[in-house]
């Protein structure tokens, strides 16, 4: 999975980059492009590129097409927010290569140039291949002809298709309407180019406020924390929530971490809801409900992601009114012969109903799976996709099912040891990326440990634990809290879907208690 500089490969290079202003005309217009793909992905994302691999794993002489507006090959979200920013490599914005936490390097994108096919070729090819189309839109879907037509009014004919255009940041309104000086002091943060320029700002001004308290803006408030103490960036965040993560983890929890952030460096201010944002004395001003003011030169907002849904007009395809995203069914099918993956797809889940999901894990289980129904597989989504969030390398998380802090939760904790880490528990692995869906462990069967539950003594140290989320009195969700490489369990008991009397019991099966 190493991936070299992508844009050494001159095969790709005038797919990549516009050329200079002498050739323009030359190189794009001369680009034929493939009128038919017997396997059509839209979207260049994780989702994208697990279900391309899963149709070449059954299908090995398939051609496919990714279309992507996005002038990159495919690559991998997570590191963007997470070990990007840990780099010591000056030149980290531009080689997009990381150490994981157990000390091996890797590159963000999936595969270096030379895996992939030129599209020009797809056509001709004899054991077909995987080819990318990078900076194309596809604007209108003709579902009863099979074919899409691109925003340069190009047309693709295919056999199967695949949607899977992700989301795009959420921005407040309140900064949407604060006018042009306060946008472009503004970064919604999603791909290469919002990593690249926030990381040239964070080098070249005094203080940026970050908006949102969930998973993405906590962990660039660390991140943007740490680099603080090198420089004398002042670091905000600010949220409506009482603590970090507030909607997903229980209050205890939250506050816990939120305490963890500002350890970090970060200034956290909760309750926090935005009135009005404006421009003054070359400061951004935001000024808060409760009449609290914070100064600031750049704003970044992580306030969620709006699924891609573009498409559904044109297709004739069902947006879900409460999750948002293309309904699809439990085979992640839209329609005969269009699937749906990734933060885009509201599909249905055989154990916990409706869900639309958006994180790294699931992109990489419905790409996989809908790649596979697409080579004829008629399977249902049964595997739960997992997510993972660390907090810098030291405390971290991983969960599985409906995590949300307005069901009632069981905690059952213990001291934690210098192995339950993030670090240690990559360091132990080998694997950096924490998506066990790239090794497909399962449980079989869990066995318990039998040593006696340490009293904590300490209330407020939550060294490591197992969060159960009921409803009903079913456990519908697992977080596992600085425990690791315990996935499988956490998956069986949500599918087994069973009523338990103690959950401690059931706490024991994560063998929390053992040093």
């Amino acid at each position: 999975m190493e991936a070299s500089h992508c844009y050494d490969d001159p095969q790709i290079r005038h797919l990549n980059h516009p050329q200079p202003a002498e050739s323009v005309g030359s190189t794009p217009a001369s680009l034929k492009l493939p009128s038919h793909a017997p396997y059509l992905l839209l979207g260049g994302g994780t989702a994208s590129f697990a279900a391309a691999r899963s149709i070449r794993a059954r299908d090995p002489g398939a051609k496919v097409l990714i279309v992507t507006d996005e002038p990159d090959l495919p690559y991998m979200r997570p590191p963007l927010s997470k070990e990007l920013w840990f780099s010591d490599d000056p030149s980290v914005t531009e080689t997009l290569r990381f150490k994981q936490w157990n000390g091996k390097e890797r590159s963000i994108y999936f595969q270096p140039p030379s895996f992939y096919i030129n599209p020009e070729e797809l056509d001709s090819v004899e054991n077909g291949g995987v080819a990318v189309l990078t900076g194309k839109k596809v604007v209108h879907m003709d579902v009863r002809g099979n074919k899409v037509k691109l925003d340069d009014d190009t047309e693709i004919s295919y056999d199967k298709c695949l949607i899977a255009t992700g989301g795009v940041p959420r921005n407040l309104q309140v900064i949407e309407r604060a006018g042009e000086e306060v946008m472009k002091r503004t970064t919604l943060f999603r791909k290469i180019e919002d990593f690249r320029s926030l990381d040239k700002v964070s080098r070249n001004v005094k203080s940026i406020t970050i908006i949102g308290g969930g998973f993405l803006g906590s962990e660039l408030a660390c991140a943007l924390g740490r680099r603080s103490t090198e420089s004398d960036l002042e670091v905000i965040q600010m949220f409506p929530e009482k603590g970090n993560m507030g909607k997903v983890l229980p209050e205890y929890l939250s506050n816990w971490t939120t305490e963890k952030v500002k350890k970090e460096g970060v200034k956290v201010l909760s309750e926090a809801l935005v009135k009005s944002v404006t421009y003054k004395d070359d400061k951004l001003e935001i000024h808060l409900k409760d009449g609290r003011l914070v100064k600031t030169d750049h704003i970044v907002t992580a306030v969620g992601l709006e699924p891609n849904v573009d498409l559904a007009k044109s297709g004739g395809l069902e947006v879900d009114s409460d999750f948002g995203g293309y309904r699809v069914n439990a085979e992640l099918q839209a329609r005969s012969n269009i699937w749906v993956a990734g933060d885009a797809a509201c599909f249905y889940d055989i154990r916990l109903g409706r869900r639309r999901v958006e994180h790294h894990d699931h992109a990489v289980v419905s790409g996989r799976l809908a790649g596979e129904n697409m080579t004829g597989a008629n399977k249902p989504y049964w595997h739960q996709s997992m997510f993972w969030s660390d907090l810098g390398p030291d405390v971290g998380y991983e969960a599985i099912g409906i995590v949300d802090s307005s069901l009632p939760t069981v905690g059952v904790f213990a001291k934690a040891t210098a192995k339950d880490t993030p670090k240690a528990a990559t360091e132990e692995s080998g694997t950096g990326i924490r998506s066990e869906s790239e090794t497909e462990d399962t449980a079989t069967s869990a066995v318990a440990s039998v040593t006696p539950a340490p009293v904590v003594e300490n209330k407020d140290d939550y060294g490591k634990g197992v969060i159960f989320y009921l409803r009903d009195k079913v456990v519908v969700g697992i977080i596992l809290w600085n425990v690791f490489n315990r996935m499988p369990v956490a998956r069986k008991i949500i599918k087994d879907g069973e009523e338990h009397a103690d959950l401690n019991e059931v706490a024991k099966l994560f063998n929390i208690h053992e040093d």
